[in-house]
Parts: structure tokens; sequence; C-alpha cells
């Protein structure tokens, strides 16, 4: 396992250049032929595979909070600095550049993978020390999961959602298994993108050891790629076995849930300080940040404060159906949020995201505000997708969904309490509830209304921007899927189809 941070050759070797993101990133000063012969050069790429994931267009900013934003988790108040504009107005097109950003920045860290994949078999070949071979299949696990994760969030955005009886003939995306190999810029069907991801997962299971995982890492371990098979699985209603993964995760005595009932420190109970400190039994797999090193401010578009934090001008805060959906005894509700006064002229009082004020340890030492270390997989989830699994096996468990859910709830509720009864007639509401309460702006919403095909409709709340308050999205609307970049659609020797959201 990758245990030391060094300098990033990778990334400079495999900067992008071309006119499309798919197009083989250029050689550098290092001949690319050369570029990865030892067992050094190879910690190298990968070292530089996880820095790619702390881009401010992944998971530590636009891909995490903007599908949030766009669905109906949170309000743009007046006077707002039009961040995530387009998004908030259903009006995102082919040339917007977050979209652009997220689009490139995915296919950046799979060409990364590739390059690494493509390259490590003649490494080991050359390799007398046992333990750097065993160290290279590791590895090899650990980029697999990372290319499924890329690819899984390329299908999230840029795709519909999965139905087993037309995904054969529904777009999926742009499949590259190769670096220095050229292949067509065509998008495969989503059952072939789907079955894309699996098999990378499968490698990743195969390679990775169970007796390696850790709670709270930075690193892709077994868990993490059993956590990403788990909610590929539901995403795909393939229920058995997201019931199976999940369970391998919940049975996995490395993870524990946080449990706002009990104190860590005087100041934080275990569920405050897991977002306070980014650190936690509960947490699968993280982005590794540091002082000096790290990505996005996921806070920022939720605070906006002055130098020296005396008054904030968020562009969004969260939408009042959201905070009434808590209950009084939930300690969620706390651990997320924290009412401020704003420095805006309207006076406006609202309770803000508290959730991505930003890690302590950061802020203590340097004043790093607004920097926390994405999650990208917690325990929570993994209830969550059992939970509604169980709901759609072809004989329905409502018991077992009902004690997965009160398990999570009675780790967040004041006492213990949350018990909570899963029926027929109640389980979609009852999980796509516990999922707003519990997953809050850590990115799942938009898809959870296109693969439910529900809509949502957004009514004024205090001083939010008259434009766009008031919206009605039905299901299945063609927004709910992302445009493919133009570039991408017109960059020389594609044959990328658009999607209905391009028009």
């Amino acid at each position: 396992m990758l245990r030391n941070i060094k300098s990033l050759i990778a990334a400079i070797l495999l900067v992008a250049g071309t006119s499309s993101c798919l197009d083989k990133l250029p050689e550098s000063s290092i001949r690319e032929d050369e570029a990865m012969q030892t067992f050094d050069d190879a910690e190298q790429i990968v070292t530089g595979i996880y820095a790619g994931l702390m881009s401010s267009s992944l998971f530590s900013g636009t891909l995490t909070v903007m599908p949030d934003i766009q669905a109906d988790l949170a309000y743009a108040v007046e006077n707002f600095s039009n961040v995530y504009g387009p998004a908030w107005l259903w009006n995102l097109l082919s040339t917007d550049q977050d979209v652009e950003s997220v689009y490139a920045a995915l296919y950046g860290v799979i060409s990364r993978c590739n390059f690494f994949l493509e390259r490590v078999d003649a490494v080991k070949q050359q390799e007398t020390n046992y333990e750097n071979i065993d160290a290279l299949d590791t590895y090899a696990g650990e980029v697999y999961t990372i290319r499924a994760l890329c690819y899984s969030k390329l299908i999230e955005c840029f795709c519909k959602a999965y139905d087993p009886a037309t995904a054969e003939n529904e777009l999926g995306v742009v499949l590259r298994s190769k670096y220095s190999t050229p292949e067509p810029m065509k998008r495969a069907s989503l059952k072939a993108s789907y079955q894309f991801v699996i098999d990378d997962l499968n490698r990743a299971e195969e390679l990775l050891d169970n007796d390696n995982d850790q709670y709270n890492t930075i690193y892709a371990t077994a868990a993490a790629a059993q956590a990403l098979h788990a909610r590929v699985a539901l995403y795909m209603q393939d229920y058995q076995t997201a019931v199976d993964y999940a369970s391998k995760v919940i049975d996995n005595e490395m993870f524990k849930l946080a449990d706002a009932n009990e104190q860590y420190s005087s100041t934080d109970t275990y569920l405050t300080y897991m977002w306070n400190y980014d650190s936690s039994f509960e947490i699968i797999w993280k982005v590794g940040f540091t002082t000096t090193s790290y990505g996005g401010a996921l806070g920022q578009v939720f605070f906006n404060a002055n130098r020296d934090y005396t008054y904030t001008y968020p562009d969004y805060v969260p939408a009042q159906w959201v905070l009434d959906a808590y209950a009084d005894t939930d300690l969620r509700y706390d651990a997320y949020f924290k009412e401020y006064t704003t420095g805006y002229a309207n006076g406006l009082t609202w309770p803000l995201l508290y959730k991505y004020f930003g890690n302590q340890s950061f802020i203590a030492s340097v004043n790093l505000y607004m920097v926390s270390m994405p999650k990208l997989f917690r325990l929570a989830e993994q209830y969550l997708i059992r939970a509604e699994a169980y709901c759609n096996l072809p004989t329905p468990n409502y018991s077992a969904a009902g004690k997965d859910l009160t398990t999570l709830r009675q780790k967040r509720y004041s006492g213990g309490a949350g018990a909570i009864t899963v029926s027929a007639n109640n389980w979609l509401e009852t999980i796509s509830a516990e999922r707003v309460r519990e997953l809050y702006m850590e990115g799942f919403r938009l898809n959870d209304l296109k693969r439910w095909h529900m809509g949502f409709e957004r009514k004024p709340q205090s001083c939010s921007l008259a434009e766009g308050s008031s919206l009605k999205i039905e299901a299945d609307d063609p927004r709910f899927v992302w445009p493919i970049p133009r570039h991408e659609l017109e960059s020389p020797g594609a044959e990328i189809e658009p999607n209905e959201s391009n028009n």
C-alpha cells in the first residue's frame, strides 16, 4: 500500500493539452516509453492518480455540490455570485465550463489509470523483490477501483438511469482501456459501460486483500471496491448483488457508524468529529488533503465569508423543506447546520451548511477555511443502499430494510431513538427522506431523483433568488442528464452522439 506521498512527477508527465479529453495525453520531457520502468516509477504514477482525485472539479467541488444544487436541496440567494447559476436554472449548455471541467477531470484520471495498467506487468516482470511485486498487485487493484469510480461518475452525470430492459440500446460513455493504442471515440451502450465498471471492480477485488482494509484511509481498499460495487449494483437494479456487497462492508468489523450520542472529546461527538476533523471509523475511503496539498473548498459557496469571518455571503442556503425534514431529536441537524446572520443588506439569517465549514486542524494551523476532505464512501451509505435493495428484491424484505434504517438512525438520534418501520406503502418515501437527511450535499440527490423517475418543484423562500425559485421539473426531464461537452462532439475523428440535453 502506498504510504509516502512523493513529488508529483506523474502529474507533470500526464498533463492534458489536446483538443479532446479523450485524446492520448502528450509526452513531456520524460519519454513515454521510459516513464514507468521501475517500482519507484510505478509509485510515482499511482501518486499522480491519487493527486488527480483532488481536483476541485471533482469530489472537492463541482462533482459533489453542483448536482445537489441543480436538484432541490438548496436555494440561490439574492445577490449570489452566479456560481453554478446555469445548473440552478436548469440551463446547462454543452459549453458550460463546469460540465466541461467534470468531464475532462474524470477522463484525465482515467487516462492516468490506463497509463499505469498498460505498463505494470512489464515492471513486475523485471522486479526481483517479492514485496515490491505484491505491492504492484495492490497498486493495480487500487487503480482498477479508481478507474471504476471515475467511469461510474461519468455514467451518473452523462447517461440516463439504468433500466435492464433497455440498457443495451441506451447511450453510455466512451470507454477507454488503453493509453498507447488508439481507440474509437464512440459511446458504448449503457449496459456495456456499466459492465466495464463491474469488470474493473472484479479485477480490483481479486487484487486487493481484505486483510489490508482500514477505516479512514486515503487509499482504495477491498472494502472501497465492495462499497462501490454495492452502489453500482443498486443503480443497475441488481438488488441481490447490492445486498450482498453492502453486507460485506457492513459486516466488516473495521468500520462502525459515527455515534452522535457518544463524546469523542469535550467538544465533539463521534459524528461531529467526523465532519470537523475528517476522521472516523465510518469513513471507508476519503480523498487525502494536507495544509500544503489539497483540492477545492467544498464549503465556499455555502459561506463566502469575508476575510476575518465576521460576515458570510453564501451563494446557496439549505432549502427550508430540508431543514424541516429533521426531527427535533435528530442530532444530524446540529452537526450539519449552524445559523448565521449573513452580511447581505437584506439581513438574511439562516442555517448554513456547517458540515463543510472546514477541517478544524487546517483552520487552527494555517487559517485554511472551507476545506474538507471528500468522503468518497461512508458506512452510512451502505446501510441506505442495502435498505433500498431489500425493498426491491423479488420478495421484498421490508423488515430487514426497517432494521437497517433503524440501526443508522439510532446512531444519529438523541438517546438512540429513531426506530422506524418500512412497508410496501412507504418504503420509497422513507428511504428518499433518509438519504436527504444523511447524505445532504454529498452529490447524490440529482441521480437519486433520476433513477427513481421523480421530479420536484421549488417554491420561493426567504431572500431566495427570484429567478429559479419557482421552478417545476417533471420526472424524466432530459436535463437530468448533463450535455456532452461540445468540444468533444466536434473534436477530430469523434463519433460521439449527443444527449437530448445537448439540443
